[in-house]
């Protein structure tokens, strides 16, 4: 399909819009099946045009989005939201997402070496891309 101002790839639009934060997590999204273009699977090159519903799983949420305007060059927090229109289901309230953070029982002394390699491996372990 040739581009052209109607259209833009589904990789570089979701990145473009901020659903994804890197190109390169959106090109892995959509090969992993993460992004799905009017309900089928959607490779990272594929084109939307206005009126595509993209889905997009990231972080165990799905975000469900219409196509208002394709863009292929990423812009401003305020200009990306007029570029599609959400009909995501709200976020889960706060105390049901999982807690990032360890807590130790007071009184339970020093920790020990173990459980020191745990806080660290919460603090700056793998972080997923989307």
């Amino acid at each position: 399909m040739a581009t052209d101002e109607a259209s833009a790839r589904i990789d570089s639009w979701i990145w473009a819009v901020r659903l994804i934060r890197t190109r390169s997590a959106a090109g892995a999204a959509c090969r992993a099946g993460h992004v799905k273009l009017n309900g089928a699977a959607a490779k990272p090159a594929q084109h939307v045009k206005p009126g595509d519903d993209v889905r997009v799983r990231i972080e165990g949420r799905e975000r469900i989005v219409k196509v208002v305007r394709p863009i292929a060059k990423r812009v401003g927090a305020p200009v990306a939201e007029t570029c599609y229109e959400d009909h995501s289901p709200p976020p889960p309230p706060r105390e049901e997402r999982p807690a990032g953070v360890a807590v130790r029982e007071r009184g339970a002394g020093r920790p020990t070496k173990r459980d020191r390699r745990d806080l660290e491996k919460l603090k700056d372990g793998h972080r997923p891309y989307f």
